[in-house]
């Protein structure tokens, strides 16, 4: 049966993409800096390897014999989600993979030591490099998939996503929230004369930020037998199903925007722990694209983790930890609901955090178009963060077109995902709420066993076997609704 013979190449190629993810973490974690030459030859041969494995051209005639075979229904979507693969994983020749490959490695890490020193120059040829080779990539895609350069690019994110929609949506929300954050600004400082913003006086060990984390990620659910907590130079959640590593990084001065990492990260972590075990070497047991990843990691942090009843239940293990003394829910919900114009993503409120993905998006597509020089990058996104949120980044360039590690990456169409996920996230809790009316109480308990539930029979278990328009309509009962994620900020940031 050509079913068999996928599904042992499946096999195969699970196996080197657990190779990939822990070399890739290792990367991240551990690796002396003198060995990320060695490392991205390495890598860069391996993804050649996989990528001449999963696209040799006999695989298309299994596809097409196993479509004609008598197969069960989640053979048959295992099947649709690897011709899918197929034809994106065909687009591109192993040589260049390896070239790409290489070269978004050594920027990720020449970035790492440039970024601290605000060296945009040495780092520009480096960036250049990467653009060009996404460029290239958009067009081989473009050219297979019959979409637009960005479109294919975004496509291999977030499957069936399209940037028209995609920017339709941006644009109205990027209305709203210019006509929002005033609002929410001016609501925050009404509160703060009521209720003056507590500071929390430092220092805060790491090792007890750590503790902390730890015992609030195994609260929520994370299983800790199939997964860790280390330090990087930028949060992540990597590794595989069974051995998800997740990132964070410390600061001794504050608690919180680690502590809210860690929690983010656990949304991801939690969403491929609880993937299907079942033929879980099959692509469509995979998680479906980064927004819906990103629905489950800020559903994590934002529905759940920034709640007035999640601090109910985690504040008391907050001041045994950390020593907090006379700290109130409502001094804590000061700080986790704090709107602040800023200039770095990562730590940026809910209600600002969308202007911050809606301006890199615009200025990708301009990238992959060719419409933007890479050289002009800082120029235009100080404009853009002018217009946006009112702040100067000229000459700043590590609070600026530095700042994230994705385009050194080569990871060039992810960035929507945030944003909508955001909405998604929204739209889920009060799918939630409809159907365990307590779940807020539960929360404050400590118990996150029905909300977990409902995700897993809701979201994790549905995987890559349904489209995510489809998932969200299994779900929630309808299509993605900015409604949702609207309402959400003016409930909590203007009430």
């Amino acid at each position: 049966m050509s079913f068999a013979e996928l599904d042992h190449l499946c096999r195969r190629l699970e196996a080197i993409r657990h190779a990939q993810a822990m070399l890739g973490v290792d990367e991240a974690v551990n690796m002396p800096e003198g060995g990320g030459e060695k490392r991205a030859e390495a890598m860069s041969v391996i993804a050649a390897m996989a990528h001449e494995m999963a696209s040799a051209p006999h695989i298309a005639e299994w596809i097409a014999k196993a479509e004609t075979e008598d197969l069960d229904q989640d053979q048959k979507a295992a099947v649709a989600e690897f011709k899918r693969g197929y034809i994106n994983r065909t687009c591109l020749t192993s040589e260049f993979v390896a070239r790409q490959v290489s070269a978004s490695m050594r920027c990720e890490q020449l970035w790492r030591l440039l970024r601290a020193r605000n060296d945009w120059t040495d780092f520009l040829p480096s960036f250049e490099n990467v653009v060009a080779l996404a460029r290239e990539e958009a067009q081989r895609r473009a050219e297979v998939l019959k979409l637009s350069p960005y479109d294919a690019m975004v496509e291999q994110y977030d499957p069936g996503s399209r940037v028209a929609d995609i920017a339709r949506v941006f644009a109205d929300l990027k209305a709203f929230l210019k006509c929002f954050i005033p609002e929410a600004l001016d609501a925050q400082a009404r509160r703060r004369a009521r209720h003056p913003r507590k500071p929390f006086n430092g220092p805060f060990p790491i090792e007890k930020q750590k503790a902390l984390g730890l015992e609030l990620m195994n609260a929520v659910g994370f299983d800790f037998n199939h997964g860790r907590l280390d330090v990087s130079h930028h949060p992540f959640c990597g590794g595989v199903p069974s051995d998800v590593r997740m990132t964070t990084r410390y600061r001794a001065d504050e608690f919180l925007s680690s502590l809210m990492g860690i929690l983010h990260e656990t949304g991801h972590g939690l969403y491929e722990q609880n993937l299907p075990h079942d033929l879980a070497h099959w692509p469509s047991t995979s998680a479906r694209g980064m927004a819906m990843h990103e629905s489950q990691s800020l559903f994590q942090e934002m529905q759940l983790s920034r709640r007035p009843e999640f601090w109910r239940f985690a504040l008391p293990r907050a001041r045994e930890i950390l020593g907090l003394e006379d700290v109130s829910v409502e001094d804590l919900l000061s700080h986790v609901h704090h709107v602040e114009r800023g200039l770095i993503r990562v730590d940026a409120d809910e209600a600002t955090y969308p202007l911050h993905v809606i301006l890199r998006f615009e200025i990708e597509q301009e990238l992959v178009t060719g419409q933007l020089a890479p050289k002009d990058v800082p120029e235009v996104w100080n404009a853009k963060m002018q217009d946006d949120l009112g702040l100067s980044t000229a000459g700043n360039y590590k609070d600026g077109p530095m700042q994230d590690v994705h385009w050194p990456s080569g990871a060039i169409g992810y960035f929507p995902s945030y944003t909508l996920g955001a909405m998604m996230a929204a739209q889920q809790w009060a799918a939630v709420e409809r159907a365990i009316p307590d779940a807020a109480e539960q929360v404050a308990r400590g118990d996150f066993s029905a909300i977990n539930g409902w995700r897993k029979t809701n979201i994790w278990s549905k995987a890559s076997r349904f489209s995510t328009p489809e998932i969200m309509i299994q779900a929630t009962g309808e299509a993605l609704n900015a409604r949702y994620f609207e309402d959400h900020l003016k409930r909590r940031y203007l009430n």
